[in-house]
């Protein structure tokens, strides 16, 4: 074996360790940071990543200052995963600004407000991917209480708009115009800050979950501003996408059917595969950036 796949072999290790970590303390201790101990790092003069970083990464066992390969592993990943969010800059969202969420329940999904502790870390961003192929998860954590709206079905959460749902949407609200179309519907933030824009012309949204479209039209759509762009159409995305999608003449495209990638990768290029029926459209997907480092 050559020195360059030696190289992209240990690079495929350091991922897969720095995710099972990861995946490790974001499922079962996401509130593990005290917030005493990280005052009292950040007291001596490093950053808040930097004493976020430092604390998981003892927690984890690494040994930062005696042992080479886990000090590297902290260089190489932990000082670039982490990152100190401002509550400002999200309560500042058009969506957060100007829907309010009441705690209400309709069939099997109940509509509500989660949170997120002070210190508690969260996937904020997709992956990033390094061009010698290092992949980086994007960590964020608030330093106070942090209120986002979701939707959870059968006790469990499935729809949120955290900032991880705000940042790896950015793209998508920035590019579409015209006629745009939206596979998932969730609380309606991808259908909100579209319908803002001037140069978009209708928003069609196709979901599936009866639940969900009576919770957003009776609690949700009254609060837009542009309610008169959007139109549901209770639907299987994929039945939609291969039967009716071309028929539309739709701009744009966006796909948001998949918790995360776990369960998104079939989707997604299940998805895709329907690009071809319509050549003039664009499309874009949700976390496609981080499907993309596993396929």
């Amino acid at each position: 074996m050559n020195s360059v796949n030696v190289i992209i072999d240990e690079i495929k290790e350091d991922n897969y360790r720095v995710f099972a970590l990861l995946s490790n303390y974001l499922n079962h201790v996401p509130d593990y940071i005290d917030k005493d101990e990280m005052d009292a790092l950040v007291k001596g003069g490093v950053s808040s990543e930097y004493a976020f970083s430092v604390i998981l990464a003892a927690a984890f066992g690494l040994d930062i200052v005696d042992h080479a390969d886990d000090r590297a592993l902290f260089n190489n990943y932990f000082t670039k995963m982490f990152h100190r969010l401002d509550t400002d800059e999200y309560n500042d969202n058009a969506y957060y600004k100007n829907i309010r969420i009441p705690t209400i329940k309709i069939g099997t999904s109940e509509l509500k407000y989660e949170k997120y502790k002070p210190f508690e870390g969260f996937v904020c961003n997709d992956i990033i991917q390094t061009k010698e192929g290092r992949q980086l998860p994007q960590i964020g954590f608030f330093e106070t209480e942090f209120m986002f709206p979701a939707v959870s079905e059968y006790g469990r959460i499935w729809m949120t708009i955290t900032p991880n749902e705000i940042e790896t949407m950015k793209e998508a609200v920035e590019a579409d115009s015209g006629k745009v179309l939206t596979y998932g519907l969730g609380l309606g933030y991808y259908a909100y800050m579209v319908s803002l824009k001037e140069h978009v012309e209708t928003v069609t949204v196709v979901e599936s979950n009866q639940d969900v479209i009576d919770l957003f039209n009776s609690y949700i759509l009254p609060q837009f501003n542009h309610a008169h762009k959007i139109k549901i159409i209770k639907a299987d995305a994929f039945e939609y996408a291969q039967k009716d999608m071309s028929k539309g003449n739709y701009d744009f495209v966006f796909t948001d059917l998949w918790h995360d990638v776990s369960d998104g990768i079939d989707m997604y290029l299940e998805m895709k595969r329907y690009e071809v029926l319509n050549p003039n459209t664009v499309f874009m997907y949700w976390i496609e950036k981080s499907i993309l480092c596993y396929l």
